[in-house]
């Protein structure tokens, strides 16, 4: 057996009753856009860093680790870099087209304000790194949701 510890995951087909933070926000936008507000809320202050990481890397470091990994040692899976929660709201509010403001309720939690993930282990031990840069994998995760909100309407 191995222990993975894979950090935030996200990309198409997140299901929005357990999804977190990266879904929460693209629906925020969506449901701001069709309702004709002007702006959408953020928790907290926005200066919480997260690490994300695009299920196909995700899926890619979970087979990595299956071939090449026999410890009994956790690994983490996750990017290794991390994104302000205000930088990733701006970022998918760009790329949603959203002309709306950005409010920050400080009364909402920001939870822990650092989760940077060491992944040497899992570059060292079985080569894993990141291909998917966040940008694209947010495209990718926006534009399957919006395909899935037209197929509702239809």
């Amino acid at each position: 057996a191995i222990h993975l510890l894979l950090t935030s995951v996200f990309g198409p087909g997140f299901n929005l009753e357990n999804g977190y933070v990266i879904p929460s926000i693209i629906k925020k936008i969506s449901d701001a856009e069709k309702e004709g507000k002007n702006f959408i809320e953020g928790w907290g202050s926005g200066k919480s860093l997260r690490d994300f990481l695009y299920i196909e890397d995700a899926v890619r470091g979970i087979i990595l680790a299956t071939e090449q990994y026999d410890k009994p040692g956790p690994v983490n899976i996750a990017s290794g870099g991390t994104v302000l929660i205000r930088g990733l709201v701006n970022l998918i509010a760009k790329l949603m087209d959203f002309q709306g403001e950005i409010r920050w309720d400080a009364t909402k939690s920001d939870g822990q304000l650092n989760r940077t993930i060491d992944v040497s282990k899992a570059k060292d031990e079985f080569g894993f790194t990141v291909t998917t840069p966040l940008e694209a994998g947010l495209k990718e995760t926006i534009n399957w949701y919006l395909c899935q909100q037209n197929s509702i309407k239809q």
